[in-house]
């Protein structure tokens, strides 16, 4: 998806799934509970990196994709991101890689528009 501030609001209007409830250490029983199918999400990629989820269920920037910098995060998002201590940088897809997504996965190109 790509990353801008009218996605990664601040504070949501309304909710549409349950997300990492109480964090994520407690999300698979309080979704149990609450009758939800699943864990909750487990990373969030974007354009610009990859987020994982910290055990209280806040996202945390984990890595950065090549030409992105932590300026434009912080410039696409409605709060203060946390960034991981160990932040890496994505590597690039193999022509394998490419050519699979390319080809089979996407081969009308509706996800590289």
């Amino acid at each position: 998806m790509r990353q801008s501030k009218r996605s990664f609001v601040e504070k949501i209007d309304f909710r549409t799934s349950p997300g990492n409830l109480g964090g994520a250490a407690n999300a698979e029983r309080i979704r149990r509970e609450q009758g939800w199918l699943g864990r909750g999400p487990s990373v969030v990629v974007t354009d610009l990196g990859i987020y994982h989820f910290d055990d209280d269920g806040e996202m945390r920037l984990d890595w950065l994709h090549p030409g992105a910098t932590l300026e434009a995060v912080r410039e696409t998002i409605g709060w203060e991101p946390r960034v991981s201590p160990d932040l890496g940088v994505t590597l690039a897809p193999t022509a394998a890689e490419l050519e699979l997504m390319r080809v089979e996965l996407d081969p009308g190109g509706a996800y590289i528009r």
